[in-house]
Formats: C-alpha cells, structure tokens, sequence
C-alpha cells in the first residue's frame, strides 16, 4: 500500500495533505493521532470510498478500490442490540455473501454453488478467532471482545490479502484489549496478511507493531514505532513541544499540548477520524 503526495479535501476543509507513506505486504501497522485528524478517513482513501484531491494510492499493487474482495475491512465498532436474535456465525456469513443479505435461505443451501465450501470457510475462519464455543448464541448476548472476534472472522472469511481494522479495541476492556491484539498478531504473521489498524492507544498493540503512521496537524509521519513516536518526531509533526515517555512497565505516554494517543476525547464528534 502506497500514499504519494496525497491529499483529501471534504467541505472545502484539507483534512491531510502531502502524505507520502509506505506499507509492505504482511506488515502489521497502527495508524495513531488525536480525534479530528483524518485517522479513518486514511482508511477510506485506501477502500477507495473518499476520492484523493490530489496524489495517488496504490491498494495491492492496484489504485484505490481496485482490489474487492482482497481485502477485509472492519469499520468502527458497532454496538449490538441485547435483544438481537441473529447469531454470531450469521454474522460471519455476511463476509462471504453479504450481497445476498447474509442470511441463507430455509433449506436453500444447494441453490449456491460451493455451498459446502462456504460453510467450512465459515467454521474456519470461527475457529481460526476462538469463537466456535459462542459462535451459535445470539450476536447480542456475547462479550464485547467476543464480538469483536466474530467481526474479525467475518473480515477474513473470503481469504484477504489485507485487513483494514477501524478502531477494533475500541471499548473494550484491557485483558479484551490485549488478547485481541494478539488474535490480529497471530493472523497477521500465520498467514502473511497485511494488518492495518487504527487506534486510540498504541500500548496494547506496540510489542506486536512493525510500523506506525501517525497522522497531525494534516500529514503523517511513517516508520518503525521506535522512529516515528519520539519527542522529536512528534514536535516537529505538531509544531509545538511534546515529550515522549516510558512507564516503569514499558508503557508509552505522549505529553504535550494534542491529545496522546492514550488519551482521546468522546469518539462520537462527528469529525473526521
């Protein structure tokens, strides 16, 4: 995936501009920022869903929408009704034939094609993400890390090259937070796939990360963790001093005037992310 002096613009208002950023094939890579900057509006340029006012992106050797079902993209997390009947492994099955509702037919699996290969994809990918003990309850009767699992297992069910994950440990508790992050990890490394994930706090997925894009003040800065989230890299992409620390237990913590990327506002702004 490759940014060349990108730029997007929605209302009139330059949400980023002149970002030039690279990500190699089976990289696991975070996209970091305060709330406002433009984090999934990236993502989108990458899907292809917002138009770049100026530059190019490249999405698996394609321009920018080009490449369908080679990718899987789990957009912002969403909050299931308790009384939601549809079960977790329906909700999978949207991966495969979302565009025809998701939901098979009463005793209509033999109207498809490969029905049978279907359905162990299904139960593949289920098991893949530890939720085969779960997979049959109601999506809204499950944990929000239980979800969130099943999401991830709807992102891969037709074998992607790359997952795009917007904010995937969003609202979810630490332990949550920390196995999730080695779910994606795993995949990511298992099967060479391309992770890309945006995300408010980069500790619980730092020890698993080969790369960073952190996006300010309309740019981004991109490259290993330990390069790009430093007292200067982040002062000069902010204009304005901001110092970088460690906690005794490895904990990383941005001080400075923007918000860390530990510490954000109410994510329902309504401004670009």
């Amino acid at each position: 995936m490759r940014f060349e002096d990108a730029a997007v613009t929605l209302g009139g208002r330059t949400i980023w501009s002149r970002v030039n950023l690279e990500v190699g094939r089976g990289e696991f890579v975070a996209v970091l920022g305060p709330n406002g900057v433009g984090k999934s509006t990236l993502i989108k340029a990458m899907l292809g869903i917002l138009p770049l006012a100026e530059g190019r992106v490249t999405v698996l050797g394609r321009p920018a929408g080009g490449s369908g079902k080679d990718i899987g993209y789990l957009p912002q997390r969403r909050n299931f009704d308790p009384n939601l009947r549809v079960r977790g492994i329906d909700i999978v099955r949207l991966g495969s034939d979302g565009d025809r509702w998701g939901l098979p037919f009463p005793g209509g699996a033999s109207l498809f094609a490969g029905a049978k290969a279907q359905q162990a994809r299904i139960d593949e990918v289920i098991e893949l993400v530890g939720a085969g003990s779960f997979a049959h309850r109601p999506i809204g009767q499950v944990s929000g890390g239980e979800q969130q699992r099943l999401l991830i297992a709807q992102a891969l069910v037709r074998r992607p090259q790359m997952l795009l994950l917007d904010e995937p440990l969003d609202s979810l508790d630490l332990p949550n937070q920390a196995s999730v992050a080695a779910l994606i990890s795993e995949i990511s490394s298992e099967y060479g796939i391309t992770v890309i994930i945006v995300a408010h706090d980069v500790n619980p997925i730092l020890s698993y990360l080969d790369g960073v894009v952190y996006v300010a003040r309309g740019g981004a800065v991109s490259g290993p963790p330990e390069r790009v989230i430093t007292s200067e890299t982040l002062s000069t992409l902010y204009e304005t001093p901001i110092e970088v620390l460690r906690t005794s237990d490895g904990r990383m913590v941005v001080v400075g005037q923007p918000e860390a990327p530990a510490h954000h506002a109410d994510r329902h702004t309504g401004h670009p992310r």
